[in-house]
């Protein structure tokens, strides 16, 4: 078992707090140390199992987790459903080698604010650490074409109207900002709202349009013609 206490350094106080899960220590070491090279992130912990990597998160305070999907004792899509019960406030990342939509769609399903794959640039990963930490969602663009497809295809099963026909002007437009990228205090920004008010809405329209997180909003509204132009054509 890796031995944590003499890995983990001490973080400086405004560094993101990072937690490593993959059942390959080498693959740990080396992305570890190209990630402490990144400005503003530490990592300050390390697991090799899905059991593990739920004590080590929530020990660690973790801001955001790097997690493999296939890991012994517990799986790393059981492992992020059962850390985000326990704190909800950690965005989990999954890294991992399958680009399938299968997948991609069981990780969004099971709380997941990221996808990436192993293949990716270190910068790439960095961002999305990033990005995951300032509240953001984030897919690999490899991977995208394919989630988009899927919701096509789920979209196809509902009914004309679903969810949308219930959002109100207001929640159309944070929908749209949403799918633009935009954070919470940029939408309160450009709509005159509280940044409370904001996040209070997302969460009623999230239920509403029968949605998880950001991306898979983003992703709804590009399938229902919602999304800025420049959103709808991007890769």
């Amino acid at each position: 078992m890796f031995n944590h206490d003499r890995e983990t350094p001490r973080p400086s106080a405004n560094a993101i707090r990072v937690v490593l899960a993959d059942d390959h220590q080498l693959f740990r070491q080396g992305l570890k140390a190209l990630l402490e090279l990144e400005r503003g992130i530490t990592v300050v912990g390390e697991a090799s199992d899905g059991l593990e990597v739920q004590r080590v998160s929530l020990e660690q305070h973790a801001n955001v987790v790097l997690m493999d999907i296939n890991m012994p004792i517990v799986d790393g899509l059981s492992a992020t459903r059962e850390l985000l019960r326990a704190d909800g406030k950690i965005g989990v990342i999954i890294l991992s080698m399958h680009h399938e939509e299968g997948h991609v769609f069981q990780a969004l399903r099971a709380g997941a604010r990221g996808y990436l794959l192993k293949t990716s640039r270190v910068s790439e990963v960095a961002g999305a650490v990033r990005a995951v930490a300032s509240g953001l969602s984030l897919l690999d663009p490899s991977v995208t074409s394919s989630v988009v497809s899927e919701f096509k295809r789920m979209s196809s099963k509902q009914t004309p109207e679903d969810g949308l026909g219930q959002l109100t002007e207001t929640e159309v437009k944070i929908l749209q900002h949403v799918s633009a990228g935009m954070s919470n205090k940029e939408i309160a920004s450009k709509l005159s709202l509280a940044e409370s008010t904001v996040k209070n809405r997302l969460s009623v329209l999230f239920e509403k349009i029968g949605v998880l997180d950001r991306t898979q909003a983003a992703i709804y509204a590009i399938t229902h013609g919602i999304a800025p132009t420049a959103v709808q054509s991007s890769r």
